[in-house]
């Protein structure tokens, strides 16, 4: 078993913004099983796109990213991510085979960005660096969304 991952505490809320993300990708496989139409699922996804994650995608890109600059290969694979989860999320299809393609990639973007991608950020940032990126971080995540379709009642 590997040891966890030492994320530098300025990383830290911008790596638990991540656990929210994943949650999203649950409730996407919740609704999926549960047999909920794909449109009531998009409404959730359009929702959390647009008070949550367009702002966590603009943050990353705008002060982790240029820590390892625009030419380097995670960065490069980061973006391209970024902009494949876009065209997701803003997508105006509502197809279960869209949302699960959704979750899966979200998901795989999320774990690249944890397991890889973070740690070379943190390792290469300044003091200085770490120390802005540490006051930029200023939201909480409320899911005050009514809802929530991936409850299963029995």
């Amino acid at each position: 078993m590997s040891e966890p991952i030492k994320r530098n505490e300025a990383l830290k809320p911008i790596s638990r913004d991540h656990h929210h993300a994943l949650l999203l990708g649950w409730k996407i496989r919740q609704g999926i099983k549960n047999k909920i139409p794909a449109e009531r699922i998009k409404k959730y996804v359009d929702w959390f796109w647009s008070s949550y994650l367009s702002n966590h995608f603009e943050l990353e890109e705008k002060n982790l990213y240029p820590v390892l600059g625009a030419e380097h290969a995670s960065i490069k694979k980061a973006m391209q991510h970024h902009e494949k989860l876009r065209n997701l999320f803003l997508s105006k299809e509502q197809t279960i085979q869209q949302l699960d393609e959704l979750q899966n990639k979200l998901d795989r973007h999320i774990r690249f960005e944890e397991r890889e991608l973070f740690n070379e950020i943190q390792n290469a940032a300044t003091p200085k660096q770490l120390q802005e990126m540490a006051a930029v971080h200023n939201e909480s995540f409320h899911d005050n969304y009514n809802d929530e379709f991936w409850v299963t009642k029995k």
